[in-house]
């Protein structure tokens, strides 16, 4: 239960998120969380997680223990999530099994990633998705979708997009809460 989103526009890549826990009808609030933040920083990169709040502290740690790990592009990204796998099941004792019938064993988890290569998407089967424009994952992703697509072809920056996505988010849904965090990096010379 989150909001996360991601917006390129104007040479900026930008990732914001909300920093509402929930424990199924439980909240716990930014103001009573020691630790809220949901985006996290390794190296050049932030990445916001969608999922078990389980993830948060696994990934932080893990990519600590691995500063090798690269995430600049859709390959290393597949390629680091790859090789993170297996160290999520035999550190972390990530439980794989989803479907019966998925092809691939699952990582659990779903992310946004941004640096100065671009705007990515990660989903449980280690899929790689780069984006033009904008996306969102969590609960409150259809919310802010629709209220990053209304203003994109604007005047706003990649920053207030970004903005208004969580906002929505925070709106309308449930699962997500104010304040909310966010980072920009600049893109290496993609204009868009």
């Amino acid at each position: 239960m989150t909001t996360i989103v991601v917006v390129k526009k104007d040479g900026m890549a930008v990732i914001a998120g909300d920093t509402l826990t929930t424990f199924g009808s439980t909240r716990l609030a930014s103001v009573h969380d020691a630790a809220p933040e949901k985006l996290l920083k390794h190296g050049d990169s932030y990445f916001g997680i969608a999922g078990s709040a389980a993830h948060q502290l696994v990934l932080e740690t893990l990519l600590k223990k691995h500063p090798e790990f690269k995430f600049n592009g859709r390959e290393a990204i597949y390629e680091s999530f790859r090789a993170i796998h297996p160290i999520l099941k035999e550190e972390a004792f990530l439980n794989p099994k989803e479907e019966e019938d998925d092809p691939y064993e699952s990582s659990q988890l779903t992310a946004l990633v941004v640096n100065s290569s671009g705007i990515y998407g990660v989903y449980s089967m280690r899929e790689v998705f780069e984006f033009d424009k904008f996306w969102s994952i969590g609960s409150g992703r259809d919310f802010a979708l629709g209220a990053m697509y209304a203003v994109y072809k604007g005047r706003k920056s990649a920053e207030e997009i970004a903005k208004i996505g969580v906002l929505a988010g925070a709106e309308y849904d449930t699962g997500t809460g104010l304040p909310m965090n966010i980072a920009s990096v600049k893109l290496n010379g993609k204009a868009r």
